[in-house]
């Protein structure tokens, strides 16, 4: 025969080599909604125990970016892994449709006509931009492979989700935990709202550094010589620092440690106060010595002291807060009640004004000289000359710090008391039952709970309430008669059920009356009137309420969710609003498991940014390699921390899925004859090599099954990587490929490799479904046997154990040792021209000891282990390698001792003669 290729069961698949996953997966994605594939998925795990991701929404502004594709692939990992796992793990998707930036967008888009608009009209209008970016979002969610409840997500815009935002606001009011008060809060003068903590980023800024002098009031001079009478006689001042000079017209008072030791020194003929610990290091700084000691005193020595103001005729108290540090300026703090938080408090407790003479732009009102109508930023240079040309600026400097900027404009925002509402954190042991909840919780990576435990615990009061026009009111309002404001239960009830029906667009267009309750008094005076409050509560107020507005109404859905998944971030976001709002709705958290991943930078660890061109989007991975490359990637690095992406990264991404599909390609295409009902050779008569890869297999699958559990993403890959590239690919796939092409077609021999590829083959094809969805989806298709239409209906593979066999993978092991000292022989004598192929070649071995006894076990398959004709063992250690004796088969290529002479059997070997005995399977 001229041919003997056509005799020899050469591998054959429709699983084609060459992936063309930018045809592939759109046409799979299309097939999954043609089928339905998620609601066969609900319908098969019917039954089973709920395993219930809640997704936090993302935000329905501009297409998807790299850290979406992170995050969303990491929940359709946790969900299907878990769904084959054998749960029902349902996913629904959802959007956070409110919020400052979607108004920002349609302000900029309507331009002058925004102007005669109404509130209901511009926010329609916000509402339809909202809903046309949800529907681009979900768009390449799918195209990414995800599975879930596309056609009826979640959405923060709906009107049932906004009667629930309402009615979990509620629930804090019925507990008298919310109320309305002036406090200073973040406040962004460019966008001209109050702030959340977590829509507060810290960045680079300069600011100025003054060192201003306080001197004392004569009507406190008689006092401090009581309390230290050194000081009797004495000019004396106070030197304070500052980095926001915009807020000395502000200052109503100067506070001192109480136990931190001060010091009055002479400093030209005025005894200047600062804490003693700083005097060397303010003295070198403003270039005066602090060096003649008049007098020592404690910190609580200075309370209730009358310092003179330095620009006004106005008085500053001397207070005392633990707060006061070493760490920079002078230990005496400039306090001005109406700009921070610990003012705040201390301004309260000594009965001062919170002064905050600013409007919402951030510029000082007609009543502050000198600086009235000056925008703060522009104000410092101003508040700085005037304390210069009074004597009173010691001494300024630029300061490079972290300063909170605004999320969203990134324009450094300032602390201003304001009339808000807030959530008391501090009533009902509401920040007591929250720090308890979170050592309730399972945090991964660990480090999770002491980070979202030091947030709580410092936090301030929650600011709820925002001066924009989209979101969620608060259904507030304020009697007429006496301007008092009132929020009651009825109130938020009655709102809520009109937002069941008209939404919350109701609260600006609908009348007044069909939301003040029956019988409705204002309760300080009793007036019967009200007008409508406008403020919108905080969006984290929103997408932190997802869990009462989507988990006690989806049927297949729980309360509490099992885990929650997001970037590092949502610590003080998502995780943290929804912590609380769970502690006020229902005692507990939302959540039982909190799963965070990092952000994703580029190639050099830098964030990326379209300013440094360094942004990799995944639309553009997409087109170019496929969902399938970032899935991948996704699980190939540790998610837990920042990562790095890049076409370097990218390209061994798309290497590594070349080496998976191929050799996966191999497997598959060996079956094409085989027919698991009929063809499968019971473990007792498979070839040792067979049960050996099917051993190692099993200890693969079992630690991947235990990885997906444990949501060990990253040894996911290395685990199947060691397996496909090196067990199977450069070890089993080499040794068996002659039996498996040149053995009988039917031979028992050949249907044990074949039972052993089918077994491994099936099993990637469930275990790797998570990552590879569309690949091992079309994997799943090309199969034998009966089975489910689509491997994401399947089950992960189970009962490993009657394949692990550890006695087997030592053998094993020390065969592949001695293998690998073989083939660097081959090598040299192929690269010197003594062999042109391994099958030419003679190798004689020597060992000693137990290897010895080794390879004299495994003597007559030895030259199938080296893949070369011949194998000699001798005495002595080491391994020659020779050109083999005796003639080639023209068929396995093998050379042996003596070949067919028959007619129709010429030049080939008995072992080869022996399997055309039975017809080639075609």
């Amino acid at each position: 025969m001229s041919d003997w290729k056509e005799t020899c069961n050469l591998p054959r698949t429709a699983f084609s080599m060459k992936a063309n996953l930018q045809t592939t997966e759109p046409e799979t994605v299309a097939r999954w909604d043609a089928m339905d594939l998620y609601g066969r998925i609900r319908a098969a795990r019917k039954g089973a125990t709920k395993y219930l991701l809640h997704d936090g929404p993302p935000y329905a502004n501009g297409e998807i970016h790299m850290g979406h594709a992170l995050n969303k692939i990491l929940k359709d990992l946790v969900v299907k892994s878990h769904n084959m796992l054998g749960f029902d793990a349902p996913y629904i998707p959802g959007w956070d449709c409110h919020g400052l930036p979607i108004e920002l967008k349609v302000d900029r888009e309507l331009g002058p006509k925004k102007k005669q608009m109404s509130v209901a009209d511009f926010r329609r209008e916000c509402r339809a931009y909202a809903e046309k970016y949800v529907d681009v979002q979900r768009r390449d969610f799918k195209r990414l492979g995800i599975l879930g409840t596309w056609d009826v997500p979640y959405k923060t815009l709906k009107f049932e989700y906004q009667a629930a935002i309402v009615r979990a606001l509620g629930k804090f009011v019925e507990q008298d935990m919310v109320y309305k008060g002036k406090k200073p809060v973040h406040w962004c003068t460019h966008c001209r709202t109050a702030l959340a903590e977590a829509e507060v980023e810290y960045e680079p800024h300069t600011s100025p550094s003054i060192y201003v002098e306080f001197p004392l009031k004569e009507d406190s001079k008689g006092e401090l010589a009581t309390r230290v009478p050194a000081l009797a006689g004495k000019n004396v001042s106070v030197l304070i620092w500052t980095t926001t000079p915009w807020t000395i017209p502000n200052n109503l008072g100067i506070a001192f440690h109480p136990t931190f030791e001060y010091g009055a020194f002479d400093i030209e003929g005025t005894a200047v106060i600062i804490a003693k610990d700083l005097a060397e290091t303010v003295g070198k700084k403003i270039g005066k010595r602090f060096d003649r000691l008049l007098a020592s005193f404690d910190g609580k020595t200075m309370e209730r002291l009358v310092f003179r103001h330095p620009l006004y005729e106005r008085d500053s108290l001397g207070v005392l807060g633990d707060y006061v540090t070493l760490d920079a300026g002078t230990g005496a703090v400039h306090t001005a009640p109406g700009h921070g938080a610990d003012d705040y408090k201390t301004g309260v407790r000594y009965g001062l004004e919170i002064y905050a003479p600013l409007d919402a732009g951030g510029h000082y009102n007609e009543s502050v000289e000198l600086f009235a109508g000056l925008k703060v930023w522009d104000a410092n240079p101003k508040v700085e000359a005037a304390l210069k040309e009074r004597g009173r600026l010691w001494y300024r400097e630029d300061f490079e710090h972290q300063y909170p900027h605004c999320w969203r404009c990134h324009n450094p925002v300032i602390f201003m008391a304001t009339s808000q509402w807030f959530i008391a954190m501090d009533a009902k042991q509401f920040r007591e039952r929250a720090l308890k909840a979170i050592t309730d919780t399972r945090w991964i990576p660990s480090w999770g709970q002491a980070r979202i435990e030091g947030m709580i615990a410092n936090r301030p009061d929650w600011c709820i309430s925002r001066q924009r026009a989209w979101g969620v009111p608060i259904p507030a309002m304020d009697c007429t008669k006496c301007g008092t404001a009132i929020l009651t239960k009825p109130l938020v009830d009655k709102a809520a059920s009109v937002f069941d029906v008209y939404g919350a667009d109701a609260w600006y267009e609908r009348p007044i009356e069909e939301f003040v309750p029956d019988g409705m008094k204002c309760a300080e005076c009793g007036g019967t009137e009200f007008e409508r409050e406008f403020n919108i509560l905080d969006v984290w107020f929103d997408s932190g309420s997802s869990h009462e507005a989507v988990l006690p109404f989806r049927e297949d859905h729980h309360w509490p969710a099992d885990i929650y998944l997001e970037g590092s971030d949502q610590h003080r976001g998502w995780f943290h609003s929804s912590l609380l709002v769970g502690i006020g709705t229902r005692g507990r958290a939302p959540f039982n498991q909190v799963l965070t991943h990092g952000f994703v930078m580029d190639e050099q660890g830098r964030k990326m940014s379209k300013s440094l061109g360094n942004t990799t989007a995944p639309q553009d991975v997409i087109k170019q390699s496929g969902s399938e490359i970032l899935r991948l990637w996704v699980t190939m690095v540790d998610y837990r921390y920042d990562i790095n992406l890049g076409k370097e990264v990218l390209a061994r991404t798309v290497e590594s899925y070349r080496k998976f599909r191929n050799v996966i390609r191999v497997l598959v295409a060996n079956l094409y004859d085989f027919d698991p009902k009929d063809d499968v050779v019971p473990k007792a008569k498979m070839q040792e090599i067979d049960r050996w890869v099917l051993a190692k297999y099993a200890d693969a699958a079992e630690k991947m099954v235990k990885a997906y559990d444990d949501y060990d993403y990253p040894a996911i890959f290395q685990i199947v990587n060691q397996l496909i590239t090196v067990d199977l690919s450069a070890f089993y796939v080499d040794v068996t490929k002659d039996r498996m092409y040149t053995f009988g077609a039917k031979s028992e021999s050949r249907r044990s490799g074949q039972t052993a590829m089918f077994i491994v083959v099936d099993g990637l094809a469930r275990l790797l479904a998570p990552v590879l969805s569309v690949t091992m989806d079309e994997l799943w298709r090309m199969l034998p046997g009966d089975r489910e239409e689509s491997v994401h209906m399947a089950l992960f593979p189970r009962d490993f154990e009657q394949w692990q066999d550890a006695a087997l993978l030592e053998r094993w092991s020390a065969l592949a040792s001695v293998r690998d000292q073989v083939n660097l022989r081959l090598e040299e004598k192929r690269k010197d021209k003594t062999i042109a192929a391994n099958l030419s070649a003679r190798v004689v071995i020597g060992a000693g000891g137990e290897t010895a006894a080794l390879l004299k076990q495994y003597e007559s398959f030895l030259p199938t282990l080296f893949g070369v004709s011949e194998v000699e063992l001798k005495s002595g250690v080491g391994v020659t390698v020779e050109r083999a004796t005796g003639t080639k088969c023209e068929r396995c290529w093998r050379y042996v001792p003596e070949v067919s002479a028959e007619p129709d059997r010429t030049g080939l070997c008995p072992r080869c003669v022996e399997a055309l005995a039975e017809p080639v399977s075609l």
